[in-house]
């Protein structure tokens, strides 16, 4: 599947299929194609070459098809001059659905009776995620869902994500790259374009996996392991390795108050220096992108 704006291509032959309910992190630089992905994906843009198939059905031309999916644009698309309850109640007039049952899924109930246009580009950003909630679909596009939000109110997202992805499939694109590796469970790596990675992100795997110990005594003498930012730090080959390490430490006495990897294979491969044990991409054909 090809797409771009006023005929100039801007994703080129894109093919993947996402058949099982999970988290799909769309993942690439700013100006890699991932809103315009979503877009040609949620039927707004009409594909060059190829198809967007949903359950069998052409996105592009099957209004029922676009009935099952929801699309969060990284832009607030709200009227400014609505309060919030009448905003989200303004929605779901036309989509379906309850505004006071989308304003408690995201704790919005200080917020219902203000004016849109005085909300804070994170507050903004809630109202928008509500107004995706009002009805369940069967396909979620999310772009940049949690920007501009504390970490407090993006954890709360994240836990909705995951519970609507044990049923659904969830396309979500984020610059966090360790928040995409918490919530995801594939990855799809946009560069240019084209489609660089789609595979499971646990098949990811850093050159080197680096650990960071934290204890309340000096372990240098038991094991090879330099101080850096209040972690005793140390490289393994494998997870295994760095799991043996740790009961060597216990049983030698040492109370280990935190143990964490330092290094994110996402950063890897979003920087191109990545080892991993699926590579590529893989898909339905050369031009169909099929979605359910």
């Amino acid at each position: 599947m090809s797409a771009g704006y006023e005929g100039k291509p801007v994703l080129h032959q894109i093919t993947f299929e996402a058949r099982e309910s999970a988290i799909y992190v769309v993942l690439g630089p700013n100006g890699a194609g991932k809103t315009t992905l979503f877009r040609t994906i949620a039927g707004i843009l009409e594909p060059y070459s190829g198809r967007v198939l949903f359950d069998g059905d052409d996105l592009a031309r099957s209004k029922e098809a676009r009935k099952r999916i929801n699309y969060l644009s990284h832009y607030n698309a709200l009227p400014e001059e609505m309060t919030v309850w009448r905003a989200l109640d303004f929605y779901a007039k036309i989509e379906g659905g309850r505004a006071d049952d989308a304003i408690s899924l995201l704790g919005l109930e200080e917020l219902k009776d203000k004016k849109v246009s005085d909300l804070s580009q994170g507050q903004k950003k809630r109202v928008s995620i509500a107004k995706v909630f009002l009805q369940e679909r069967d396909l979620y596009l999310l772009d940049e869902a949690t920007s501009n939000l504390d970490p407090g109110v993006s954890k709360e997202i994240r836990d909705i994500l995951l519970r609507l992805s044990k049923e659904r499939i969830v396309l979500y694109s984020s610059h966090n790259l360790y928040e995409a590796r918490d919530v995801g469970t594939n990855l799809l790596l946009v560069r240019n374009g084209t489609l660089a990675y789609n595979g499971r992100i646990s098949d990811l795997r850093s050159k080197e996996y680096r650990v960071g110990f934290r204890t309340a005594t000096d372990i240098s003498k038991i094991v090879d392991a330099k101080l850096e930012g209040g972690y005793y730090v140390m490289s393994f080959g494998t997870p295994q390795d760095a799991g043996l390490t740790l009961k060597k430490l216990v049983d030698s006495g040492v109370i280990v108050t935190e143990m964490r990897e330092l290094d994110n294979p996402l950063q890897n491969l979003f920087e191109g220096t990545l080892s991993s044990s699926s590579s590529g991409t893989r898909g339905a054909s050369e031009t169909d992108g099929n979605v359910g």
